[in-house]
């Protein structure tokens, strides 16, 4: 069946594209607007998932968000809860391997605005969210939209950090990409087809999105 892996992904992708939106947002503007020590590694660090191979990156949530992970077992302790091995894992693994594409679009395109827009806003009496809000998320608007569109692709294709993190169960944390390898591993290629023709759409539109949104205006046809 395909609807269940696509029920899954739309659940899981729609959540990670919210937080990934919201928290790469606000960790571009930081990298952005504000001078400190230490804020190339920072965005160093940040950018990680987007080169390590997705399986290194699950591993390192286990280590932190697994039951005795360092984050994990305290958590589990307390409530008997784990976030391994259901949806939500999944949510997190597609966050953290789609928040650099996020990250590092929106920086560039928040670096693109003149600072004297934001000066003049400044003096006009606005505040920083206000001048935010009004001036710079405008401005910046189209490099915006297409992070999130990126991060969005991303976060529908992840295999590995998933894998690693929330496993393969069907209709609980099997996303379309996993279902993709259950399978060709079954033998079941017209369902992997299927499948893997519909995640190919959606790439393909997410591209080609992404393509027009990153041209100037003047440019789009």
């Amino acid at each position: 069946m395909i609807w269940p892996s696509l029920r899954v992904s739309l659940l899981v992708v729609s959540i990670a594209t919210l937080v990934t939106g919201a928290l790469g947002l606000a960790l571009a503007f930081v990298l952005a607007r504000r001078e400190f020590r230490g804020k190339e590694f920072l965005d160093a660090v940040l950018t990680v998932p987007l080169v390590l191979p997705p399986t290194v990156t699950g591993f390192y949530l286990i280590v932190l968000l697994g039951r005795r992970g360092i984050l994990g077992r305290p958590v589990y302790e307390l409530t008997g809860w784990t976030l391994t091995f259901t949806w939500q894992a999944a949510v997190v693994a597609s966050t953290v391997v789609a928040l650099p594409l996020m990250i590092k679009s929106a920086r560039a395109a928040i670096e693109s605005v003149e600072p004297q827009y934001e000066i003049a806003a400044y003096t006009l009496g606005k505040s920083e969210w206000e001048t935010f809000r009004l001036v710079t998320l405008p401005l910046a608007r189209r490099g915006v939209l297409a992070g999130l569109v990126l991060s969005f692709a991303r976060a529908l294709g992840e295999f590995g950090a998933t894998l690693m993190l929330a496993g393969n169960i069907p209709g609980e944390t099997q996303t379309m990409p996993l279902a993709i390898y259950e399978a060709v591993m079954a033998g079941e290629d017209r369902r992997a087809f299927w499948l893997a023709l519909m995640l190919t759409l959606i790439s393909v539109a997410a591209v080609y999105l992404t393509n027009r949104l990153s041209r100037p205006p003047t440019q789009t046809s």
